[in-house]
């Protein structure tokens, strides 16, 4: 399997906070089943802002514990959503994921942000390809999931946490993520790890339910066959949404 979500890279954000604490996770996500792992610290003007360069080096040396156990990691960071989000990339104060066209980015947990779109149009038209974090986590896209397909339409990819699933971040994430899924509305799977004893200690359990409501295909498709495109700068080929239908009880599946 392939982690193109999680925050590894130490004392760079509110992941890892040294090497030793990311060595544990990487023999987590080895004993989980991942061979590779991009490395996506968040960057978050005013709050998160270590530059690309700097975070190379931290990169390296994880690459070293990463090799002796097995593993490949990649570098990339996962953008809070900004106007400026493609001169970040240009400047070298944020990454794309391995540096492909394909850039990690995520939303406001509260609201949604009144430029979200004019963020996406900005990334599509540098040529590159937006994958949304964690869609099934936001309020709004809880409160109308078929928020997606316009998104989609345009030329958005997302990705959900292993950890939603299993109810890590609540029930109504939990049933949210289900809609998504089934719906063929999520392109990647990804851990969001950012601490020892946290989602990598759990992914077998997720796999299984995962595996119970997607199919072993599908989720070999989002665990390993589309990430493999990031990681080599391809282009993704994508399964058809569907309209998620409202009953008088809600959303169903």
């Amino acid at each position: 399997m392939i982690d193109i979500h999680c925050h590894l890279v130490y004392d760079v954000d509110d992941g890892s906070k040294d090497i030793g604490e990311t060595s544990l996770m990487l023999k987590e996500a080895k004993k989980a089943g991942f061979t590779d792992i991009v490395l996506t610290p968040h960057y978050r003007e005013d709050y998160f802002t270590v530059p690309c360069d700097e975070i190379a080096k931290k990169v390296e040396k994880i690459k070293e514990q990463a090799a002796a156990i097995g593993i490949k990691v990649y570098q990339g960071n996962e953008i809070y959503a900004t106007d400026e989000i493609v001169q970040l990339i240009q400047d070298r104060q944020a990454m794309s994921l391995n540096n492909s066209r394909y850039v990690l980015f995520e939303l406001s947990m509260r609201e949604k942000p009144i430029n979200a779109e004019q963020v996406i149009y900005s990334i599509l038209q540098a040529g590159k390809v937006p994958i949304m974090a964690h869609p099934e986590r936001y309020p709004y896209v809880q409160k109308n999931p078929n928020l997606l397909l316009d998104y989609i339409e345009m030329g958005v990819l997302f990705q959900s946490n292993y950890g939603s699933i299993i109810g890590q971040y609540g029930k109504e994430v939990k049933e949210t993520v289900k809609l998504l899924l089934t719906h063929n509305m999520i392109h990647f799977l990804g851990s969001d790890n950012h601490r020892i004893n946290s989602v990598y200690c759990h992914v077998d359990e997720s796999l299984e339910q995962l595996e119970k409501l997607i199919g072993s295909e599908k989720l070999q498709e989002l665990t390993y066959a589309n990430p493999k495109v990031i990681i080599d700068n391809q282009n993704i080929e994508i399964t058809e949404p569907r309209e998620v239908k409202k009953g008088i009880f809600g959303f169903k599946r």
